[in-house]
């Protein structure tokens, strides 16, 4: 399993020519590191008398960041699975009858994790924007480090989605996908970016 491997070794084969991990994997592994920071910032907060009033919500927050975390790393070795069978469809032969069907559900394959990558980073920000909001203010640039991470992670997810959809032949399916992940973008690219701005002047 890739999430097994040190990073020195995920990173070495990363560089390398090997055609798993790529980019969703990498967006994934990024993602798991961003609602990370958040989830810090929710271990630095329980226990704090100043924080008692919101004890239990942290707690809850950090629940839901530690699954998420769970998720992504998942996501890792998913992603290199539906790319195996892509990469394969690729070398068929193009007078090949069944190259088609054959890619078309390859291509399927390809988007539904970095699409399922984008859904969770939209979980991880939701998170990290109760959880900048609600803890202490020691870990908040842990925080504004947490979205612009998973910001990251959305935007390189969606790179892994549209090189697929483009090569769809069902073009009706490909602008279904399109249309969800340009809302995604949209949506937590604006909210990661406004967890960072809030973070920044708190500091500044």
């Amino acid at each position: 399993m890739l999430v097994e491997k040190t990073v020195t070794e995920f990173t070495e084969v990363l560089a390398s020519k090997e055609p798993v991990p790529g980019g969703g994997g990498a967006s994934a592994l990024i993602g798991a590191i961003g609602i990370s920071l958040g989830d810090m910032v929710g271990e630095l907060t329980v226990g704090k008398k100043k924080f008692a009033d919101v004890e239990d919500e942290v707690k809850n927050l950090m629940e839901r960041a530690q699954q998420v975390r769970k998720d992504f790393l998942e996501l890792v070795d998913a992603d290199a699975e539906v790319f195996a069978p892509l990469a394969k469809a690729y070398g068929i032969p193009k007078d090949d009858p069944k190259r088609d069907e054959i890619m078309e559900a390859a291509l399927r394959g390809g988007c539904s994790v970095p699409m399922d990558i984008m859904r969770k980073c939209g979980e991880a920000l939701d998170i990290i924007a109760e959880l900048a909001e609600k803890g202490t203010q020691i870990a908040i640039s842990d925080a504004g480090c947490g979205a612009a991470a998973c910001k990251a992670a959305i935007q390189a997810a969606s790179l892994n989605v549209f090189i697929n959809t483009k090569s769809m032949k069902d073009r009706d399916y490909a602008m279904q996908l399109e249309k969800e992940a340009d809302a995604l973008l949209e949506k937590y690219t604006r909210l990661a970016d406004e967890i960072y701005d809030a973070v920044v002047g708190r500091l500044r």
